[in-house]
């Protein structure tokens, strides 16, 4: 058995067994972790981890958090309330604001719910991945004690942004934390959500999270996702998105930190009329690894989906991306799009990019691409012609290069936010040749 699944099992026995067994919970708890164990971590030929090595984390070990974490909160005084934050994988009462939500809205964190005598609350916790390289999923529901839980009751429109905030920073040794999530909008309700994942000083953390956003018929979901973590932690992150019919579901991913990030998207289309628009960017930077991997389902007819994605790789750098979609037969009047485009800024640089596009219905609209290429050579001259030093220039097109995905949010100001996000980031670098 590697160091990492030894660890992460000593982790589960020291949880306190009233905790496991919470809400009925500990038989599939218990059964998520046996799962791993028996299986162990998917290697190179696993397809799904092909371009993802679990060699070196696999030699490492982790341990839990025990206690809570100290952070500077004017490090988080930008980020307005509602929000709830967690440190360390642990909820922070004095750093979250859960007040200023409409009736109808209710936000907690999962700790609080597993000490409740609701069930259905932490139900998501049973959900059971069959796969061998679901990995982190199983050690998700084998471990995760805390999270965030965010539902909106029909019709409810919840007219400012709700963030949720998870913090990393240095402990005594490093620490696995596995978060688990819930944003359910119920029939017509609409909500705007940022999800910032920052690290506070250097650490070397394993963070594990696990979203599930459920959309009823004719819920609208705007989010935002800016992770920025330290250079040394790895980040393994999956949302599983279930739309229903009418719905809308809008968000952004930014990849701007970590050492190793892995982001699996799934969205399934349920119901006739469900759209999803989703973009991204990956900026992989110095030794940095990001992966983003779609799976969008169109299950019903007259779904849609547009993905616009971007990928920059300097340095030393790799990003990986799969974009799949698959049209589902009986998913007439599909249409669906997807466009990765990738910047190499660096001969030792890597990209790796896979659209996958499966169609088993008729009567459908589907288009999908990837290309990987250099800056603009002429236009960087017509810049420099104008007086604009090469770093300027560099900078300039870079930039426009990843504003499209920003679109996709449909808000102008979130998006204006996210992009200065961005910015801040290419000023950390070096953008010389």
């Amino acid at each position: 058995m590697s160091n990492l699944l030894e660890s992460m099992s000593s982790g589960f026995d020291a949880l306190p067994a009233a905790l496991v067994d919470a809400q009925g919970l500990g038989a599939p708890r218990r059964a998520a972790l046996a799962a791993v164990m028996a299986d162990g971590l998917p290697g190179p030929r696993n397809e799904a981890w092909k371009y993802t090595s679990l060699r070196a984390l696999s030699a490492r070990r982790f341990g839990v958090a025990t206690a809570l974490a100290s952070v500077d909160a004017a490090a988080l005084a930008a980020i307005p309330a509602p929000r709830l934050v967690l440190v360390n994988g642990c909820y922070d009462a004095a750093l979250s604001q859960l007040g200023g939500l409409p009736t109808g809205a209710q936000l907690q964190p999962l700790s609080q719910a597993l000490a409740g005598d609701d069930a259905r609350a932490v139900a998501v916790l049973g959900r059971r991945f069959d796969r061998p390289d679901e990995l982190f999923a199983r050690l998700n529901g084998a471990l995760a004690t805390d999270g965030a839980l965010l539902r909106i009751a029909d019709g409810v429109a919840v007219t400012v942004p709700v963030h949720l905030v998870f913090v990393g920073t240095a402990a005594d040794g490093d620490i696995a934390m596995h978060l688990r999530h819930l944003v359910e909008l119920r029939k017509d309700a609409s909500l705007t959500l940022v999800e910032h994942h920052l690290g506070q000083g250097e650490h070397r953390h394993l963070v594990n999270h696990l979203l599930h956003v459920h959309l009823a018929s004719g819920a609208r979901l705007v989010h935002a996702r800016m992770q920025d973590e330290s250079a040394g932690a790895t980040l393994l992150a999956r949302t599983d998105a279930v739309l229903a019919s009418g719905s809308e579901y809008r968000r952004v991913d930014l990849e701007l930190g970590a050492g190793v990030s892995r982001h699996e998207l799934n969205i399934a289309l349920q119901g006739e009329g469900a759209a999803a628009i989703a973009g991204g960017m990956l900026l992989a930077d110095g030794r940095r690894h990001l992966d983003t991997r779609l799976g969008i389902e169109h299950q019903a007819k007259n779904t849609r989906c547009e993905l616009p994605w971007r990928g920059l790789a300097d340095e030393r750098g790799r990003a990986v991306f799969h974009g799949g979609i698959t049209i589902h037969a009986g998913a007439d009047g599909s249409d669906a799009a997807l466009s990765n485009k990738n910047l190499l800024l660096s001969d030792s640089a890597e990209i790796d990019t896979q659209p996958v596009l499966v169609i088993h219905a008729d009567e459908v609209k589907a288009a999908h691409g990837a290309t990987v290429g250099r800056l603009d050579e002429t236009a960087l001259f017509y810049l420099r012609s104008r007086g604009i030093g090469l770093a300027q220039a560099r900078r300039l097109l870079i930039q426009a290069f990843l504003r499209e995905p920003l679109s996709v949010l449909g808000d102008a100001t979130l998006a204006d936010t996210l992009g200065a996000l961005v910015t801040q980031r290419l000023d950390r670098k070096d953008l010389n040749p």
